[in-house]
């Protein structure tokens, strides 16, 4: 074979394809959470190997001395995304995420606002209150939500940087709930979306990926994973396997069989 028959592209790093908020450019698509694993140790590795530049920490936790600071440490040279988990009202979230501007030094914020304590949905008055005045001050708002196309919208013409609808209710595993919905959402986006919650496993996040997500937010799939480093190891190809085949663009889906190989020309024919 010549040279450039041995000659094998190389997989995609995201270098080629960079994910943009707020003016910066990011190779991974995958954000990860650092809640909920059974050691700072194995926290540590799984978000090594999830390939992530963007980890996420409730600042209530991370602005603590102990546990919370030995997470910043660890994981130095990450961007965290600090949020503002366990607030209800605007007052409290944009406390919450001052609190946080000072602590790590970043006008970043994941800003929650939950409504219901059994769904954790998000109160999306009390959450556009909230993202209205961090935008006025300055803030990089990325605003977890309800997968509502409306409220995506909303949240966009206020400013914010990137939405993160949710793919199912946060923890449940159950994946992407309501895939029309997504689809609508990421279409209409000039903003990145980032499907935050739900996620269970690789496929889900595939599917994610597939309907046209920027990128993924990813916690308890990963922190409660049999083997959370393999589980992170697994996303991280995941969100990359996803991107491809949304950027590749899939077949149209017939109801009949189409013969992949031509009919014409067959032996005996």
């Amino acid at each position: 074979m010549s040279e450039q028959q041995n000659t094998v592209t190389p997989l995609r790093t995201g270098t080629d394809d960079p994910l943009v908020i707020a003016g910066v450019n990011l190779g991974s698509r995958l954000f990860i959470g650092t809640a909920g694993y059974p050691s700072q140790a194995i926290m540590r590795d799984a978000v090594e190997a999830s390939g992530a530049e963007i980890v996420t920490a409730s600042i209530r936790r991370v602005s603590l001395q102990g546990h919370g600071s030995d997470t910043v440490k660890i994981l130095k040279g990450k961007r965290f995304l600090p949020n503002t988990a366990g607030c209800e009202t605007a007052r409290d979230a944009i406390m919450t995420a001052e609190l946080a501007r000072e602590a790590l030094d970043t006008t970043w914020i994941k800003v929650e606002v939950i409504g219901d304590r059994e769904t954790l949905y998000p109160d999306v008055a009390e959450l556009i209150e909230a993202c209205r005045h961090l935008v006025d001050e300055g803030f990089t708002v990325l605003p977890y939500c309800n997968d509502d196309p409306i409220v995506c919208q909303r949240l966009e013409d206020i400013g914010c940087a990137a939405v993160m609808p949710m793919g199912s209710l946060i923890g449940s595993g159950m994946g992407v709930a309501n895939p029309a919905n997504l689809e609508l959402i990421c279409r209409r986006a000039k903003v990145p979306v980032v499907v935050d919650a739900g996620i269970g496993t690789a496929s889900d996040a595939v599917i994610a990926m597939e309907l046209g997500a920027a990128a993924c937010l990813i916690n308890t799939a990963v922190a409660k994973a049999d083997d959370p480093v393999r589980m992170a190891r697994a996303m991280r190809r995941a969100v990359e396997a996803g991107r491809d085949a949304h950027l590749a663009g899939r077949i149209p889906r017939r109801g009949r069989a189409e013969p992949s190989s031509p009919q014409l020309g067959l032996v005996g024919s």
